[in-house]
């Protein structure tokens, strides 16, 4: 007989989010207009809802013949996840009430590509790894070119479907050609098959399709024009849940799907997470809009993540998942530092407009130093002991090319993080800043809070030999 209870309780956070999803199409149906302003409040209190109910399940389970399974891993980063999407929507209405393109759509986006995120990290089949990636992808193209109105929007929206659109068909490319050769789409059956040439084949082709939706090199070029051109407050959503979600996926797939193929798949992660460090810190160096300077600092901080999951399950694990918490709550704080920062003609983009920020808006200008003291990793902020857990991962797997990476990539870093900084606090204001909306300051508030303040104090209960030691041992379960 079915254990309901067991089947439900593995998948209840994705089933809550597709329920509020579909209550959500009904009452935009129903009352139109008057639900834009609503949906926020409703789309909000549905994803910290999805979160909770992954954190009173956390320990997992399986459900539907093998096709979702859970564990420790994969819903602390579900909980993570949730959480930054709903911030992230909650502080999106002011935002779009003032660009007058607040739609009751955008909170649904936000809750369906929530639900795809939710799926990604409970696959354990090839079909539901695809269906989530999907699910996730196509509301996030139609969220990027959300201004329609907006040219650069529009363009953002098509670069990122037509480039998706070739990530996704080598993903399932290279799906097919496993499930061809091992026979099986079940991740354990895969785990247990033969490592043949041509199932190795078409795992290379499957990291090339997932390296897309995380934004590694070289599969990165999307990255810039969709964060400058796509709306700031979808670029916050991007930045954070999203990638929470999709690097703990890949991680996942390697270490559960491919983790016999070790050997074979540590050279191609371990250059990808050069290259990506190497090519978002130079690229960064030379960017004078903030959110493509924010845009390669993400390609250079998935590097970071990866040379943890290059350091393998046992020694990356939990360091990955310590790097990539902080890394996605202080992504979230820079971007909604971005949409607080207004002038009389729209919102500041350009890292010239920042100067004499400290004068005229002294709180903001301190959270702001503090969540980028952070992402640059200095002392003693939580950045700093995310890319130590990354680079102590490397060296005890043995991965000295990573490590001195790491080390060159992050002082490089420190010549565009330093250089906002400066014109923050010592060059002189052009034009008075407006004021800031009450959610979005607070999610600045917030999120330095955590990642200056909390991760540094409480960094041993999150780190190693806690939180994230006590969720990478599910995978061992």
């Amino acid at each position: 007989m079915l254990d309901f209870t067991s089947i439900v309780m593995t998948i209840a956070p994705e089933l809550w989010l597709a329920l509020a999803g579909l209550v959500g199409v009904l009452l935009g149906a129903v009352f139109g207009d008057r639900f834009n302003s609503f949906s926020f409040k409703f789309g909000a209190l549905s994803l910290f809802g999805a979160a909770a109910l992954a954190a009173i399940h956390l320990s997992g389970g399986e459900s539907f013949g093998g096709l979702v399974r859970t564990n420790t891993f994969v819903n602390f980063a579900k909980v993570i996840s949730f959480v930054l999407a709903g911030v992230a929507l909650f502080m999106s209405e002011s935002f779009l009430k003032r660009h007058e393109t607040i739609r009751y759509e955008y909170a649904l986006l936000t809750i369906f590509a929530s639900l795809g995120m939710g799926i990604i990290l409970s696959a354990a089949d090839l079909m539901t790894l695809y269906m989530g990636i999907e699910t996730l992808s196509l509301s996030s193209y139609v969220m990027a070119a959300f201004h329609r109105d907006s040219a650069r929007s529009s363009e953002a929206g098509l670069k990122y479907f037509v480039l998706g659109a070739l990530a996704s068909g080598m993903l399932l490319y290279g799906a097919s050609l496993v499930y061809g050769f091992s026979g099986t789409t079940s991740f354990a059956g895969i785990a247990a098959s033969d490592m043949s040439n041509g199932t190795l084949f078409g795992m290379v082709l499957m990291i090339v399709g997932m390296a897309f939706k995380i934004s590694a090199a070289p599969m990165h070029v999307w990255t810039p024009d969709v964060y400058e051109g796509a709306p700031t407050s979808v670029v916050a959503f991007f930045a954070s849940a999203p990638k929470m979600a999709s690097t703990v996926m890949f991680a996942n797939v390697l270490f559960v799907v491919f983790g016999a193929a070790y050997d074979q798949w540590q050279l191609i992660i371990a250059i990808i997470a050069g290259l990506s460090m190497i090519i978002g810190a130079l690229g960064a160096l030379v960017q004078t809009n903030i959110k493509r300077l924010l845009g390669y600092s993400s390609i250079a901080n998935v590097g970071y993540g990866l040379v943890a999951v290059a350091a393998g399950q046992e020694a990356g694990a939990a360091a990955l998942l310590t790097f990539i918490t902080i890394y996605a709550v202080t992504s979230l704080g820079l971007f909604a530092g971005v949409l607080a920062m207004r002038r009389r003609g729209g919102m500041v983009e350009s890292i010239s407009e920042l100067g004499g920020l400290a004068r005229t808006k002294p709180v903001l200008a301190v959270m702001l130093s503090v969540l980028i003291f952070s992402i640059a990793g200095l002392p003693p902020f939580g950045g700093f002991f995310g890319k130590y857990e990354v680079l102590r991962a490397g060296l005890d797997a043995g991965l000295m090319p990573l490590a001195i990476l790491v080390v060159i990539a992050s002082v490089i870093s420190l010549g565009y993080y330093l250089r906002l900084i400066k014109i923050m606090w010592f060059d002189e204001p052009t034009e008075r800043f407006e004021n800031t909306d009450a959610p979005v300051m607070g999610t600045v508030v917030l999120s330095a809070v955590v990642a200056g303040i909390v991760f540094m104090v409480f960094i041993s209960e999150l780190g190693t030999g806690g939180w994230a030691t006590y969720a990478a041992s599910g995978l061992l379960r």
